[in-house]
């Protein structure tokens, strides 16, 4: 600790002695020390904890059958393909954290604090409540504290952001992390660490969490599969019983059935396509720091927009002019630059100072200025016009009427201005004390130039955009009709009640706009949220796809799972395209894993009450299932294309789709058995060769047709696509013709079979086009890769 001998000024007003050495161990003891625990995760301890939970579970479920059956291949494959979407989620959010930084990484401000009678230079962490700390003019506040004695003007942006300042007196409290600008005072802390402003903010953001709508999939995805699977099996059993076969001839079968019924390579297929869009953005300079926030962009059908900062400038500007008399507007514009702190980088005097310079006028010949008082509320100058000394003072209209003669509608053109959202000044200005009010600035916040072409760039795509801020009813009314979003603007209480009828919302606190996003959330909305304030975080943490805009502090994108690096509200666009890149990605490898899964299921259970035997030893099953999860992996690299309208995971409408390719691809198993058995007499291990390699070519002409809604022709595959499929096909021929870990059969048998599934594929291809044509769902479509 480090005595400061500057004990002069308004240290010396406080009688007090502050926290005495006996009673701060106690003190300390409750409360602890002014920080925010931070858990670090190892990269090690990162990958396991991917390995915990409902989706991992399935995967290592299916690698304990596997290993239970004897097949430790097998069980590897499952194993590896875990390993892989864990180590690179983990990659992936190390490099996002690592380009962003955080804010809980603070730098160690220091703070006046008097204790047993003495004032100390104490590190911010040393605080206690109770302790009594002088703050001043840049000064950050490290903790909650009470006014003891002073005024200040303080910028809260870091927790709103909003840009102005607001003044706090006696009594009053502010916040950790925002700074002083204006003034100093005597302040009592009240609150510290994870119960200050800052602390609280940061434990919503542990805690608050989107709905887990991939882990929801995948389960949907399973329960689709295993009320066929129950079916078959019932069908089966029963048909085991009335023949008398044995049960244990039946449980390998059931055993391979769940195992190929889990979707053991989604999640990877998830993480694949979501890094692959990950990197694109990043070029775009658009950072991802969640992966699950591409995925979900694609489903968002409600965008929240926080005013301040995205849709406008964040730096008031002067609006209106207002001069009194006969005074041009250029003249009021000089003398309230002449009262403006050209030191100071408040807000205000920026504005003001930059309108000056914008117009080429030059600021009167001042011989005296005195700073912008938060106490009085106004700047004052002196200036030299005409060889006479003026007085000019700048400041609240309310105290500038009170100091100076003011014309009879005075009042009604402060309403007016200030009913349009603006902030308003007065200008006084006279010789020795006789002021006269030389006339009115309005100062308000102007959107964006970009920002009426982003949002209409947006609607588009189908999203509804909602505004939040807040400014009054008539500021934000304003904003939103100049940018395109309408003039229906509510408060909270109609947020939280009907949030639907409104485009935007007045009045709101930034920790009001978390409550808003779970009530749109339960209405069944994928909601995206942006912002760019400390007190934002819990909100986009808490949304499907939270944004943080180029502006935003570390921990608003700390929480985010976006982060535009450039102020341009159209690049939400970009996140949103590559969304439904992903989703087309994935409705092709659920469309396919269901269909293939359903007809190696009814295949297998059919052909065996039919024929007697399984069509396929349940050795070969093994290897289709691990051939087809191999090659859908690679979907995650797919050529795709977005859309004009939010995607919705219908998942009855994708079991339809599925079930067209299930039930064609069933009967034309179902008659090539019958057709070897009775017509060709092949023995079983035969038969069971074409029928191997009749399921790896079904398979690989499905994932050729569900790619895309128009003909499966009409869109060129990916590389890695289009070659893990021709591996495959080339594989299982070679196989099936030499016999590796089957019965060989002729290449005669094997042509015949390919022809056979190509005219089948044209056939089911159609009929696909057509179910989309009739449902409406073709022509959403606008190719570009």
């Amino acid at each position: 600790m480090l005595l400061n001998k500057d004990t002069g000024g308004i240290e010396n007003t406080y009688q007090g002695t502050g926290i005495n050495e006996a009673d701060l161990q106690a003190i300390r003891k409750q409360y602890g020390f002014n920080e925010i625990p931070e858990k670090h995760v190892g990269p090690v301890m990162g990958i396991l904890q991917r390995m915990w939970g409902p989706i991992p579970w399935l995967l290592e479920a299916a690698m304990i059958f596997e290993l239970i059956l004897g097949k430790g291949v097998q069980a590897a494959v499952v194993f590896l393909l875990l390993i892989f979407s864990a180590v690179i989620g983990q990659i992936q959010e190390n490099r996002a954290k690592k380009a962003i930084g955080y804010l809980h990484q603070q730098l160690q401000i220091s703070a006046r604090t008097l204790r047993n009678g003495k004032w100390l230079q104490l590190l911010s962490r040393e605080l206690v409540p109770g302790d009594i700390v002088h703050v001043k003019v840049g000064d950050i506040v490290p903790a909650d504290m009470e006014i003891i004695n002073g005024t200040v003007s303080v910028d809260e942006s870091a927790l709103t952001g909003e840009s102005i300042d607001v003044t706090k007196e006696v009594g009053e409290t502010i916040f950790s992390a925002s700074t002083i600008n204006h003034g100093e005072v005597i302040a009592r802390v009240s609150a510290i660490g994870t119960k200050s402003s800052y602390g609280k903010t940061a434990e919503l953001v542990r805690i608050a969490e989107a709905p887990g709508r991939l882990q929801a999939l995948l389960f949907t995805i399973v329960r689709y599969l295993a009320y066929v699977d129950v079916i078959l099996a019932v069908i089966l059993v029963v048909t085991a019983v009335i023949r008398g076969t044995p049960w244990q001839e039946l449980l390998p079968f059931l055993v391979i059935l769940f195992i190929a019924t889990i979707p053991i390579s989604m999640p990877s297929s998830f993480v694949v396509a979501n890094s692959l869009e990950a990197k694109n953005l990043a070029k775009e300079h658009v950072l991802v720091t969640g992966l699950t926030g591409i995925q979900e962009a694609a489903s968002m059908n409600v965008l929240l927009v926080d005013k301040t900062g995205t849709l406008t400038n964040n730096r008031p500007e002067i609006a209106d002019l207002v001069p009194f008399e006969q005074l041009e507007e250029a003249e009021l514009l000089k003398l309230a630059a002449a009262a403006s702190d050209d030191t100071s980088n408040d807000s205000i005097n920026k504005a003001i100072l930059g309108a000056l310079k914008a117009q080429n006028l030059v600021m009167p010949q001042r011989t005296s200025f005195t700073a912008f008082d938060p106490v009085h509320k106004v700047s004052k100058a002196q200036i030299t016009q005409s060889g006479n000394l003026l007085n000019v003072v700048l400041g609240s209209p309310t105290v500038i009427s009170e100091i100076a003669a003011v014309p009879d509608n005075y009042v009604d053109q402060v309403d007016f201005l200030s009913s349009k959202g603006s902030r308003v000044l007065a200008v006084a200005s006279g010789e020795n004390e006789q002021l006269v009010c030389q006339g009115l600035i309005a100062l308000a916040d102007s959107p964006r130039e970009d920002a009426k072409e982003s949002i209409a760039s947006i609607k588009k795509l189908g999203i509804r955009i909602i505004m939040l801020t807040g400014d009054t009813v008539g500021t934000a009314r304003a904003i939103a009709k100049q940018v395109g979003i309408g003039s229906r603007i509510g408060i909270l209480e109609d947020a939280l009640s009907n949030p639907l009828d409104f485009d935007g919302f007045a009045n709101v606190y930034p920790e009001d706009k978390y409550r808003i996003v779970q009530v749109i959330q339960k209405l069944g909305m994928v909601v995206g949220m942006t912002g760019d304030g400390i007190n934002d975080a819990p909100a986009l943490k808490q949304a499907d796809v939270g944004i943080a805009v180029s502006t935003a502090t570390d921990v608003a994108k700390s929480a985010a799972r976006v982060v535009l690096t450039e102020p341009k509200l159209s690049d939400i666009t970009k996140v949103i395209d590559s969304g439904h890149r992903v989703y087309r990605r994935m409705m092709t490898w659920t469309i396919t894993k269901l269909a293939r899964t359903a007809e190696l299921a009814a295949l297998l259970t059919f052909g065996l009450i039919f024929a007697g035997f399984f069509p396929v030893s349940l050795s070969l099953i093994v290897f289709i299932v691990v051939m087809n999860d191999i090659v859908t992996l690679t979907l995650g690299t797919d050529n795709a294309w977005p859309t004009s309208v939010p995607e919705n995971w219908n998942m009855p409408q994708l079991a339809k789709i599925s079930a067209i390719f299930t039930i064609g691809w069933l009967a034309l198993g179902l008659g090539l058995l019958w057709f070897y058995q009775m017509v060709q007499n092949l023995h079983p291990e035969q038969i069971s060769s074409l029928m191997f390699l009749y399921l790896i070519y079904s398979a690989m002409a499905t994932i050729f047709m569900t790619r895309t809604r128009d003909q499966f022709w009409s869109f060129a595959p990916s590389k890695w696509v289009a070659g893990m499929i021709a591996v495959n096909i080339v594989v299982a021929t070679l196989m099936a013709a030499f016999g590796w870990v089957m019965a060989a059969v002729s290449l005669q048998s094997i042509l015949i079979l390919l022809v056979i599934t190509l005219f089948a594929m044209l056939i089911l291809d159609g009929l696909k086009v057509q179910y989309y044509r009739v449902t409406g769902i073709l022509g959403l479509e606008k190719p570009s890769i």
